[in-house]
């Protein structure tokens, strides 16, 4: 098994190279599907697995339910480890669920790598950035509500 300072280095560089195929995909290129599966997939059960079993491993004391046992749990290293590729795993979930969707309703590129990098940095800012993006995509795209009808009497 790996050592909590492998998994950390490991899983943090198996996570940059899937922000690396959102990021180098554009939807019109043809490996797009293809690296969205890989970041937004494999690489997140990947980082699942080992997760698991740093978590499985190192179990002690601490636990959720205040913020001092959150403290104590992460004073283990490996559970601190587990902690990191938690967020690499749900970030690069959630970039690549970004990526799809905004090739879904046709936002540029360029406009989808801030939201890749908010994620990246500060995963629910980029989440929240996505959300206003989102907003103006669908309000661009609605038709123009009809125009008031007007009444055709007909002989």
């Amino acid at each position: 098994m790996f050592s909590p300072d492998r998994a950390f280095s490991l899983g943090s560089a198996l996570a940059m190279t899937g922000w690396l195929a959102l990021a180098l995909s554009p939807p019109a290129a043809r490996w797009a599907g293809a690296a969205r599966r890989y970041a937004g997939r494999v690489l997140p059960l990947v980082l699942a697995v080992v997760y698991v079993a740093l978590m499985v491993r190192h179990w002690g004391p601490g636990g959720f339910g205040s913020l001092a046992a959150v403290r104590e749990l992460f004073a283990v290293p490996g559970l601190l480890a587990a902690g990191w590729l938690h967020y690499l795993a749900f970030d690069l979930f959630v970039g690549t669920w970004i990526a799809e969707r905004c090739a879904g309703l046709g936002v540029a590129h360029i406009v989808v790598l801030p939201l890749l990098a908010l994620t990246f940095l500060f995963g629910p800012a980029g989440l929240l950035a996505f959300a206003a993006v989102r907003a103006v995509a669908m309000r661009r795209s609605r038709p123009a509500p009809p125009s008031t009808p007007t009444l055709e009497i007909r002989p």
